[in-house]
């Protein structure tokens, strides 16, 4: 079994023909999904897609994307779905300074609200950082006491930052990108991290792997990443596909399928 950390089962890509893309991803062996929250209506989406499906789970949060000043009422918006039958975390919360689609200041400033509330919650966090590790790191060090655990979505930093987000006691989540032949950065963190920390993911309807790059991602192709990572360690793959799915259920408190 596989377990998909993250995916966007809400996205239309997904939505228009879900019953046929959960029907692959069971077909290839992936036991329980994880539908992720990006904003209040996603996340309520998501909330929704995991109350209709019975190894669909969901987190709820603010993309950096979308991040603005959450006030009290937006704040206690997210308490409240976060409290739903379900969630799994609070994210995906981060900051992309990559895209850098709002300002700094005010990715900074949601990042740590949303801390604050997984802390409070005691909910595991799903975070997406691009081009950010500095001030990522700086700002996650301040609750790392508090937070009950973490997971870098997508993580493409170098061994160093890699290093870095385990000594925290975060999970690092490999895409589909690992596949690809200049990933050799990505590569390198999915030889050298203890397997008992490595999640797999799909980032669906995004980033496809090897032999589907360029085309629609989803759950389904979540094997591909496992074989390449079972490949890059010289293992076999039921021993990753084993182990990410008990480091996936240990961080989300997912029941054991």
């Amino acid at each position: 079994m596989l377990v998909d950390t993250h995916a966007h089962l809400d996205f239309p890509e997904m939505a228009q023909d879900l019953r046929s893309v959960l029907g692959r991803a069971e077909a290839n062996g992936i036991g329980q999904i994880i539908t992720i929250g990006i904003s209040l209506a996603s996340s309520k989406s998501a909330i929704a897609l995991a109350a209709d499906h019975a190894n669909v789970f969901a987190t709820v949060g603010i993309h950096p994307h979308g991040a603005f000043d959450l006030d009290e009422e937006n704040c206690a918006t997210i308490r409240t779905l976060a409290r739903r039958e379900k969630v799994a975390a609070i994210g995906e919360i981060g900051l992309d300074y990559y895209r850098d689609r709002q300002p700094r200041q005010i990715q900074r400033t949601c990042l740590r609200r949303q801390l604050e509330i997984a802390s409070e919650l005691r909910l595991p966090v799903v975070f997406h950082v691009r081009d950010a590790y500095d001030d990522f790191l700086q700002i996650v060090q301040e609750y790392t006491d508090s937070l009950v655990g973490g997971v870098m979505h997508c993580f493409s930093g170098t061994w160093e930052t890699a290093e870095k987000c385990l000594d925290f006691g975060f999970y690092l989540s490999i895409p589909g990108t690992v596949t690809y032949p200049k990933a050799q950065i990505q590569q390198e963190v999915a030889m050298r991290a203890p397997l008992d920390r490595l999640l797999v993911e799909t980032d669906a309807p995004f980033l496809a792997p090897v032999p589907h790059r360029g085309k629609v991602n989803e759950p389904s192709f979540v094997l591909h990443t496992a074989q390449k990572i079972a490949q890059l360690r010289r293992c076999g793959l039921e021993e990753v596909a084993g182990q990410t799915s008990r480091n996936a259920q240990r961080v989300f408190l997912l029941p054991a399928v």
